[in-house]
């Protein structure tokens, strides 16, 4: 991936040569947004998001694909800075336009919701959350297997949220599912099997404490 610095120079090259409204200097722009966001850089990746979802709301309109990726990746950044309600609201427009796109079943619709209900455990609702994951899990596994990459993240978000919930011995199961299968599909330094791996040693290592400090 391409340095902060580089991507700067990038877009302010796109900027000069193209205009600031051309697809591919917006583009160039979410791609420095991601670099700034991985570096915590939340309020410049934010400005520069807002002014992607506007300029391609110009270009395509609302319901376009490119719109509502780049109105998706503003609404985690709002997430990650807690603003939860404006965070949900657009994450909710995305699965709708997501939906009215491609249909309940599609990748990218389930990914939306994915997201969202990520947002909405995050403002407390674990009900609501828990069932929009049960959903999706249960749609993924049926139409790509219990493998697939998008049904285990799916899977390892409800295990997070059973374990915030306090239902430690589902949350367990369900992680150790995900580990099983990530084993079965990656090598074994692999980093998404390493941190799924953790979180599930973690888990094991709280749950002893607990049942240790009951007696």
């Amino acid at each position: 991936m391409a340095t902060i610095a580089e991507l700067e120079i990038l877009v302010g090259d796109r900027r000069r040569n193209l205009g600031d409204a051309h697809p591919d200097t917006l583009t160039a722009m979410l791609d420095l947004a991601e670099a700034l966001w991985v570096e915590g850089q939340l309020s410049r990746a934010r400005q520069l998001e807002e002014e992607v979802v506007a300029g391609r709301r110009a270009l395509f309109g609302d319901a376009h694909y490119d719109t509502l990726k780049a109105l998706g990746k503003l609404a985690s950044t709002l997430g990650q800075q807690g603003d939860l309600v404006e965070a949900r609201r657009l994450q909710e427009q995305v699965a709708a336009g997501m939906r009215a796109l491609y249909g309940d079943e599609h990748r990218e619709t389930l990914r939306a919701i994915n997201n969202l209900a990520g947002t909405v455990a995050a403002g407390g609702d674990m009900a609501a959350a828990s069932l929009l994951l049960d959903e999706t899990i249960a749609t993924l596994s049926r139409l790509f297997g219990q493998d697939d990459g998008d049904t285990l993240i799916a899977m390892g978000n409800l295990a997070a949220l059973l374990w915030q919930s306090g239902e430690c011995d589902d949350a367990y199961a369900l992680q150790e599912q995900v580990v099983t299968a990530l084993r079965r599909t990656l090598p074994m330094d692999d980093q998404t099997l390493l941190r799924a791996q953790a979180v599930l040693d973690l888990m094991l290592r709280d749950g002893l404490a607990s049942s240790s400090s009951s007696y």
